[in-house]
């Protein structure tokens, strides 16, 4: 099986524009870049499954990570083969499974809105860190960005151990960072029980559910959680961290994961 395909250059995931930028009261016309994004569609068994609106890096880890968070797979074994092309913007997987029946192909934007219904699984886990590690950990995340301070308007997620960054993946789409997190630990086998989630984005349920199908107890974000995130997150175990910016954090729900007494 093909496991990984090149990552690309930072330019060939972003375009040079033209723009004109107002700043200290005059205009000035001049060249940035944005980013670049594709249509890729990832086969099973020779029929198209999905497209997905998403960054052309990662793609292979995107399409195992994405076949495992939707039920497809259960893990990287159930896959005979798979060839990723960003030319054909197309990944065509293989499963030991010949006769798995596909459902009807669907177009997913950057909201990433899943096939399939998932099921929420409880986290069960003995994981705390400290408010200053997970403060530390967002500040390293940013500095670790590569393609947002050249274009904007990316996502950028990873994996940690609570000391380290293990997996960090960049897309338009804020569910493309957490599925290309996923299909790379699925190629590199790397777990992702008891490990701590950072997120640039907003943690809607949906982006809860993929944590919570990675064993993830904590999920850390800059921006605030959904009220559905909230809920999803107090019934199965998962301290729900949001507005980590500098020196602050809130959390959400099951404070006792950080350190701090409900009583």
């Amino acid at each position: 099986m093909q496991e990984a395909i090149g990552v690309p250059n930072l330019k060939d995931v972003t375009a040079e524009v033209v723009c004109n930028r107002f700043s200290d009261g005059e205009w000035v016309r001049t060249s940035v870049h944005v980013p670049s994004e594709i249509e890729f569609t990832i086969y099973v068994n020779e029929k198209a499954l999905v497209t997905i609106l998403c960054t052309a890096a990662k793609l292979n880890y995107l399409t195992i990570g994405y076949l495992y968070a939707e039920g497809i797979i259960s893990s990287i074994d159930d896959v005979a083969s798979m060839r990723v092309s960003e030319e054909e913007a197309l990944a065509d997987v293989r499963l030991n499974n010949p006769e798995y029946e596909l459902p009807t192909l669907r177009k997913l934007g950057c909201s990433g809105s899943s096939v399939f219904k998932t099921q929420g699984q409880r986290v069960d886990s003995d994981l705390v860190a400290a408010p200053t590690d997970i403060l530390s950990l967002m500040k390293r995340l940013q500095e670790q960005m590569e393609l947002y301070p050249l274009s904007g308007g990316v996502h950028t997620s990873a994996l940690s151990d609570t000391k380290n960054l293990l997996v960090v993946a960049e897309d338009i789409g804020r569910h493309n960072t957490l599925n290309k997190i996923q299909g790379e630990c699925l190629l590199k086998g790397i777990s992702t029980r008891d490990r701590l989630m950072l997120i640039t984005g907003r943690i809607s349920s949906e982006m809860l559910l993929k944590a919570a199908k990675m064993q993830a107890p904590i999920v850390v974000s800059r921006h605030a959680p959904t009220k559905n995130a909230i809920l999803l997150a107090t019934d199965m175990g998962i301290a729900l961290v949001g507005q980590a910016r500098g020196d602050r954090l809130a959390v959400f729900t099951h404070p006792e994961r950080l350190g701090c007494s409900t009583n």
